[in-house]
């Protein structure tokens, strides 16, 4: 998929990595050498989502005092990662069809079009189907984006991934807390492969940053494991005058 050069879409629940896979994808293609872009569409109110794409020219609104280059255009080259393509606006949907059939996006106020040459890496956590069936997302747009699809399983459906993710994130917790990396023993593996995961890779990541904060030894072994699930840990604070 990398290699290529073609939309991707990537579906998956909320937490299973699927910005990783588009900067995977990008790392891996031949437009390394050029900028990533993650959006996150709902993040940003709908009445900005337009400009922040693609753009504007000064005086378009009230506010634009100059002209401001919008994310297609300072992606160009590289990729730019469209993060819950779902929830965007159908006025937002018409430009970026735009964008995948022609190559070009037209700022805000503006008068004429720019070429472009972005690679486009969509993601999802919702049924398109289910939102073209309701009239929330326009159809043809959902076949410009679903060239090539990457639908990454959760986290319950790949038990087996745990005892390999829980090692890299505490490798990767211990160097972001600047400590000696830490051991952890087989019980807590075995614990951490029945948990129910409802957040995905997200939640056990986190769930194992908790445990290399409250482990004050080399190793995780369960006692940690039963500190932060209780939550007993308790901070006295005494003031003195």
């Amino acid at each position: 998929v990398a290699h290529s050069d073609y939309t991707v879409l990537v579906r998956g629940e909320s937490g299973t990595g699927k910005e990783m896979v588009a900067r995977m994808i990008h790392q891996l293609s031949t437009r390394i050498e050029k900028n990533f872009l993650s959006v996150n569409c709902p993040a940003i109110p709908e009445q900005l989502l337009e400009s922040e794409l693609f753009g504007h020219v000064k005086g378009a609104f009230t506010g634009a005092d100059k002209d401001h280059k919008g994310l297609f255009a300072t992606t160009d080259g590289g990729t730019l990662h469209l993060d819950e393509i779902g929830d965007i606006s159908f006025q937002v949907q018409t430009k970026l069809l735009r964008v995948l059939q022609e190559g070009e996006v037209r700022p805000v106020g503006a008068n004429c079009n720019e070429q472009v040459n972005v690679r486009v890496v969509a993601s999802t956590n919702q049924e398109l189907e289910k939102r073209i069936q309701d009239k929330a997302f326009r159809e043809d747009l959902y076949y410009r984006l679903n060239v090539l699809t990457i639908t990454i399983p959760p986290l319950r459906d790949r038990v087996t991934d745990i005892p390999l993710l829980t090692h890299h994130f505490l490798r990767q917790s211990c160097k972001e807390m600047g400590l000696p990396e830490k051991s952890i023993a087989p019980e807590v593996l075995t614990y951490l492969s029945t948990k129910q995961w409802q957040g995905n890779v997200r939640e056990l990541q986190n769930y194992v940053r908790r445990l290399t904060v409250f482990c004050s030894g080399d190793s995780v072994d369960m006692s940690v494991v039963r500190l932060v699930d209780n939550g007993t840990l308790t901070a006295v604070v005494t003031t003195e005058n």
